[in-house]
């Protein structure tokens, strides 16, 4: 059977809205895939601003920021199809939104972006809250993306996105996969403070140099003990990691220098930890941070000691990778599959995730 639809992502990190078309090919419970046309629309200020400052508002303000969210998902979607030339080739949507709320100890989870309202701006069948049934079997509602890397890129052993947050997948003798900590969100807020809108190449952290004493303090929180499954909210980064970097009272290019040590030494302890067997395993980079060169340096001068080597893919992959697995998941949601894996979320049972609004007429 082939598929083709439509996968939008927008990452913690606010710097646009990922947005895949591609095709879908399964054959003998065999997938392959191809991205058509794949495009990020970058945020107004206005919505970066609203999105960012979404959990402050009122309950009937962040509600009506969810419908106008949704109204605009849907709005750039009409967009990419029409700048694309796509017109009646995708048969479905499938929506992450922009996660706001995430508590799976109280199993809550709560992405922006009304799945009715992109139905009604697109016309088109529509697939979202793709988490919300995961967290209510009792799983973390994250990471999501793994079910997409076992049956697309069953190639690699591990499996890092470096987006605003860090998360990585693997394979011992089932899927595991969980958040690492924060990355591109802190490293942006630092760019940020020393007036740079993202530390390009990590030229900045490349001049600064390492505090023992606050890279001591970051690796000793208490999350990095925790064993997985586990999951991380944007507020562990803005509320925790970020007020402890700045009570350090340090150069902005030795915060920078500092974090990037921190996250490449979380993913090393995360993989080391995994008990997979490491000699020769690969790893497939994508997100954002792929293309922060001095953290890809470091990741794989640290990778080294555990004989696994580091790939960063072409350049459309290292973008648009969540994005298209959002399309496949809405994929499979359509076929009634599961399409997120207890095994990485440890929740009571696999699921079959998404509520699906239908956009078109009967």
């Amino acid at each position: 059977m082939v598929y083709r639809a439509i996968g939008l992502m927008s990452g913690s990190s606010l710097d646009g809205l990922d947005i895949v078309f591609a095709e879908f090919q399964e054959n003998a419970g065999k997938w392959n895939y191809n991205i058509i046309q794949a495009d990020c629309y970058s945020y107004p200020d206005d919505w970066i601003s609203k999105l960012r400052n979404a959990t402050s508002l009122s309950a009937l303000d962040y509600q009506l920021l969810h419908t106008d969210y949704g109204h605009y998902l849907g709005q750039q979607v009409n967009k990419f199809i029409e700048q694309n030339t796509i017109q009646y080739q995708a048969a479905l949507i499938a929506s992450h939104g922009h996660t706001t709320f995430h508590l799976p100890s109280k199993k809550m989870t709560a992405q922006l972006g009304d799945g009715a309202a992109i139905a009604a701006e697109t016309k088109l069948p529509v697939v979202t809250d793709l988490r919300a049934l995961d967290i209510a079997f009792g799983g973390q509602g994250a990471p999501i993306v793994p079910i997409g890397e076992k049956l697309l890129f069953g190639e690699y052993d591990y499996f890092l996105n470096l987006g605003g947050i860090a998360n990585i997948s693997f394979k011992v003798d089932k899927y595991i996969a969980f958040d690492i900590c924060p990355a591109n969100r802190v490293l942006n807020m630092l760019a940020h403070d020393i007036n740079m809108e993202y530390d390009e190449n990590g030229k900045i952290a490349a001049s600064g140099n390492i505090n023992e004493d606050l890279l001591k303090r970051l690796n000793e929180l208490d999350f990095y003990k925790r064993s997985y499954p586990k999951s991380l909210a944007n507020d562990f980064g803005t509320d925790t990691v970020y007020p402890i970097i700045k009570k350090a009272a340090l150069k902005g290019e030795d915060v920078l220098r500092t974090y990037v040590e921190h996250i490449v030494m979380q993913i090393k302890n995360a993989i080391n930890n995994s008990k997979l067997r490491t000699h020769g395993s690969q790893l497939l980079v994508t997100g954002g941070g792929a293309f922060n060169n001095f953290l890809i340096e470091r990741l794989k001068d640290h990778l080294k000691e555990l004989n696994i080597e580091a790939t960063i893919p072409d350049e459309q992959l290292v973008k648009f990778k969540e994005a298209l697995i959002m399309a496949l998941i809405g994929v499979l949601r359509w076929r009634q599959e599961y399409n997120v894996l207890s095994s990485v979320t440890g929740a009571a049972r696999s699921s079959i995730g998404g509520a699906l609004w239908t956009g078109e007429e009967a």
